[in-house]
């Protein structure tokens, strides 16, 4: 019974519906769907700031979507306690003259599932990213792309640079945000959870995905990232192990920064931090694109 439940808090699709639109802000956009390598079917917005220069975003998992994450629908207890909106830093982005890819991953928003139906932290997500960024590249063929990639998805897109035909191959990516990297064995340190019921949680998810989801380790692929990379973190997180967001920023061979927030202490402070403070973050864009 334990397993289950704690399985599904970490690996349930279809935990995140979608919220907001970028008609709240007035902006020029499409819907826009492309596939996945493996015949996924994401679905997203692409919001038209320019066609020299592309931001592909990728969310948070489980309890995220392209739209960002809301406290509606989980109960009165949560670790924020208002909309998180990552349209706002679309909104910025394209003020500055970027178009932005916001995709639901895999099994999140309005996206299919995959072949293996649940969250897998970042392994299975990597072909969604891959996805986004071929996307982006049929559409704008000439266009210079960055990564602004949060929590999951920092993880799917490190994976991405180490797969076969990744993003190492993509010459037309020029620079990455990550966003709050987490490891699954970290964030369930930092949750505190009595080592049975991680246990528990742990067998139900391997049966489900197919791995032990203590074993994939995206900072070990962190050398295959090819581009400047920006590592923003919030030093006040509760539910991560900073040596570890150290130890993935020493593992980047490219040129790149870390700043370390000093902000509210809770993980989902530097989400909603993104948004409201673009200005201070998305000028590592301007600097390689």
């Amino acid at each position: 019974m334990f397993g289950k439940v704690i399985s599904n808090m970490m690996v349930k699709p279809g935990q995140s519906p979608l919220f907001d639109s970028p008609d709240a802000y007035g902006l020029d956009y499409e819907d826009v769907a492309f596939q996945t390598e493996d015949g996924v079917t994401l679905r997203g917005w692409l919001i038209h700031g320019g066609s020299d220069k592309v931001i592909v975003q990728t969310h948070f998992g489980v309890q995220c979507n392209r739209g960002g994450w809301t406290p509606k629908g989980h109960g009165p207890i949560t670790p924020w306690k208002q909309d998180i909106k990552f349209l706002r830093q679309a909104e910025y982005l394209m003020e500055q003259g970027y178009s932005v890819l916001m995709y639901d991953m895999r099994g999140h928003g309005e996206s299919d599932l995959g072949p293996i139906p649940w969250v897998s932290w970042g392994p299975e997500e990597a072909k969604d990213v891959i996805g986004a960024v071929d996307f982006v590249s049929a559409r704008f063929p000439e266009a210079s792309i960055g990564l602004l990639s949060i929590c999951m998805g920092s993880a799917s897109t490190t994976y991405a640079y180490g797969r076969d035909n990744g993003l190492a191959e993509r010459k037309n990516v020029k620079a990455m945000i990550a966003v709050q990297p987490l490891l699954y064995t970290c964030f369930m340190k930092a949750l505190g959870m009595p080592n049975f019921m991680v246990k528990a949680g742990e067998k139900v998810s391997e049966q489900r995905l197919g791995f032990d989801m203590g074993q994939p380790n995206f900072v070990k692929e962190a050398h295959n990232v090819t581009v400047p990379t920006l590592v923003v973190q919030n030093k006040n997180d509760p539910w991560t192990q900073l040596g570890m967001v150290e130890d993935y920023y020493q593992a980047l061979t490219v040129e790149k920064d870390m700043r370390m927030l000093d902000i509210e202490k809770s993980r989902f402070a530097a989400y909603d931090y993104v948004g409201s403070h673009p200005e201070e973050l998305m000028g590592w864009f301007d600097r390689y694109m």
